[in-house]
């Protein structure tokens, strides 16, 4: 069966615009005070059927990955809420929220890499004008 394109990039269009809208919502509408701008909403993926809407959260803090998860989903029924009142789309996505620990995973990769490296490398040669 052959794919339809435009119905995914219908749907990646609406995706990333319940990632902007929800990091919004978030960031001026909910109080809670565990959630603060310690965080990152690095991508959405809005199912075909507009039924459902993940929600991947970078948080590089360890002590506060727990707590940010905890006040999303805390209050998720009422940034659904507010999604469908600013998005004009059948119906609004049930949120899942999900933590993306990719870029806590790569600042880790680099700093080994950088210790490792630091430690490893001869001290750097001065340079003098003959060269």
């Amino acid at each position: 069966m052959p794919t339809n394109r435009s119905s995914y990039n219908r749907i990646d269009r609406i995706s990333e615009e319940v990632r902007r809208e929800v990091d919004r919502i978030i960031r001026e509408e909910v109080r809670d005070p565990r959630i603060d701008g310690t965080f990152s909403i690095t991508r959405a993926e809005v199912t075909r059927d507009l039924r459902y809407a993940k929600i991947f959260v970078s948080v590089l803090e360890e002590e506060r990955r727990h707590p940010l998860m905890d006040a999303l989903k805390s209050a998720s029924g009422f940034i659904r809420h507010s999604l469908a009142k600013e998005m004009i789309i059948r119906q609004s996505p049930e949120l899942i929220f999900q933590e993306d620990r990719n870029i806590a995973y790569g600042a880790h990769i680099a700093k080994v890499l950088h210790d490792v490296g630091a430690d490893q490398l001869p001290p750097p040669e001065e340079e003098n004008g003959d060269a």
